[in-house]
Parts: C-alpha cells; structure tokens; sequence
C-alpha cells in the first residue's frame, strides 16, 4: 500500500494545498510533499491523526489505509495478552470477513460497549454497485479505455448524463492528483452536482503499465461518482484505498462474473 498516493488524493479533494495542509499539522511542506512521494517512511500514529482531523476522516480509517495499529488495540495488547492468543486462533482458522462480522455480532449482543464508537464506519462500496456496473475481464491497451468504458457503465446511472462528458470529467480530475492508490488499483473519479454516489468496477483482463506510486501494474479500476463534496466522500475514496491494501485487486483477479465479483466484495466489506 502507498500511503502518501492516497493522502495526496483525498489532500486535492479536500481543497486543501499542500502548504495548507503541511501548515495545519505543524510540519514543512517539503516533508508532506516527501511523504506524498513515497520518499519519507509514513507519518507516525500521532502525525496521521492529524492529517485525518484536518481531512475530516476518523483516524482509524487512515491507520487502515497506512498498515498501522490503533495505539488503542497495541495498548489493549499489552494489558490483555490473553487478547493476542484469541487473535491468533481467529488466524489460524482464517476467518473470513463474512465469519468475523458474526463474531463481532456476538461481542455486541453479550458484552455491549458502554460508549459509542468513535470512529465512524466508510461508507460501503458494495451497496453503490450493481452488476451492470461490473465489467470483468476487460481487455483494452491503455488507462484511458479503462476509463471510457468505466464512464459508459456509470453514464447509465445518472440520467441526462453523457458518458463522453463524464469521461471528461475523469480525467480532469486525474490531470488534479493521479487515482492510482497501489496495490494494483486506481480510483478514478469526478463530482457531479446532484448526483447520487454511484460506482463503476472493472476487472482488467491484462495488467496494463500505468504510473502507479508502488510500480505495480493496473489491474482493477474503481470509478466513483458523487454529488455532493466533504466528508462521505473523502471516506468512500479511504475506504477503497483500504480495500486495495486488504488485496482487493488479488481478491477479484479470477472472479469470472459480475455476481461473484460483488459476493466476493461483500464478504471483503462485512467489517468495516
């Protein structure tokens, strides 16, 4: 996973410049810029709340997205080692995503929280696809058709939207901050005033050579629409940053229709 890609992308959503951003959380733009690149090693915990309060995420989102444990979990750890040989048993049974959300279903039912959680579930990607905005097995030479083809699925659910014109959009957005999260998967995306989020995946039948920030190949592509600007936003784009660094692209690869493809999804999203 490329950290500093997908904080980059949501940075250039957000509005935000990268003085502005380096500015708020009290560091050099040039380190931010560093960090962007993928030239410095990730922001540490306390720096990466940061960011995610000045993006308006919830900070565990962003932890995700970087690989890194909640200092709550670690320190939970070192309070509760019983804790860590429970996790280890959940590992060697492999549970699947589907399994562990039953086990959290249990955890809610006998030992309810006291609070509420404070970090917010991304909104799911499931629930914004159908399986007529799942293409699988594309063969096509370049990102470019990828995109095209992405914008014809979604172009059929937005009304009095052409697909010509939201493929425009696409790229003007990838001429702002590059979609490519690593991973194998780029994000493609554009605002659409009044739209309701919408999203379009394709399953790349050939990896392609496209510039991505961990110089894998393209092999999943991600289009999302959206009308409205701010914070669900900026969490759906997270949260398939997420998905990318939990395998989403590996997860997919062999998927030989439009309904396992969003079964597999499903069970990938069940904890969020």
């Amino acid at each position: 996973m490329h950290l500093g890609a997908t904080l980059r992308l949501l940075r250039v959503d957000a509005g935000l410049s990268l003085r502005d951003l380096a500015r708020r959380i009290g560091v050099s733009s040039a380190y931010l810029s560093r960090v962007e690149h993928g030239v410095d090693a990730p922001p540490t915990q306390a720096r990466l709340s940061a960011i995610a309060r000045e993006l308006d995420v919830p900070p565990a989102l962003l932890m995700d997205v970087g690989n890194r444990v909640s200092p709550y979990v670690t320190g939970y750890l070192e309070d509760v080692p019983a804790a860590g040989t429970l996790l280890l048993e959940m590992a060697r049974r492999k549970l699947t995503g589907a399994q562990l959300a039953r086990v959290r279903a249990f955890l809610d039912a006998e030992f309810p929280l006291r609070e509420p959680r404070g970090d917010e579930p991304a909104p799911a990607l499931g629930p914004l696809l159908c399986a007529e905005r799942v293409v699988v097995q594309l063969s096509c030479g370049d990102y470019e058709d990828a995109l095209d083809v992405a914008a014809g699925r979604l172009a059929s659910a937005l009304p009095g939207l052409d697909a010509a014109a939201l493929a425009a959009g696409l790229r003007q957005r990838e001429g702002e901050a590059p979609s490519q999260v690593g991973n194998g998967v780029a994000v493609p995306h554009a605002f659409v005033p009044g739209a309701s989020p919408a999203a379009a995946l394709v399953t790349l039948a050939r990896p392609l050579d496209a510039d991505t920030p961990d110089g894998q190949p393209l092999r999943l592509v991600v289009a999302l629409v959206d009308g409205h600007l701010g914070r669900a936003r900026l969490m759906r784009l997270a949260h398939v940053a997420r998905l990318a660094g939990r395998g989403l692209a590996d997860r997919l690869h062999g998927a030989d229709g439009a309904a396992r493809v969003l079964e597999l999804l499903e069970d990938l999203e069940a904890l969020r």
